[in-house]
């Protein structure tokens, strides 16, 4: 009955079931550093330091037209910015970033 659980058929699929339930090498990093920046995102809202992402995309959508498509969190020079990419009718990428303070414009690559 042993032999019978050990050949390399059922073997091949336990292996084959283990390697494609397990995370990617580095996939637990990236969670863990996801985790922190999500963290610090939620402090510097509670401390003021940014604006809510809902108010900082109305702000946005009055300077570039097209859907959002991608919305990042940086600190930069000490303070925090978000860079906003917009994919437009036309097919081109815009990035806008805002202070996420102010709401200021920082860049705009569509200028």
């Amino acid at each position: 009955m042993i032999k019978k659980l050990l050949t390399p058929f059922p073997l091949a699929i336990a292996l084959f079931v283990a390697l494609s339930i397990a995370p990617p090498m580095g996939a637990q990093a990236d969670d863990d550093d996801d985790a922190v920046e999500h963290e610090e995102a939620r402090r510097a809202l509670e401390q003021g330091l940014v604006r809510p992402l809902e108010q900082i995309i109305v702000e946005a959508r009055k300077h570039v037209q097209g859907d959002l498509i991608e919305v990042e969190l940086e600190r930069e020079d000490g303070r925090y910015i978000y860079e906003l990419e917009f994919i437009q009718p036309s097919g081109q990428i815009v990035e806008l970033q805002l202070d996420a303070k102010t709401m200021a414009i920082v860049e705009d690559d569509a200028d």
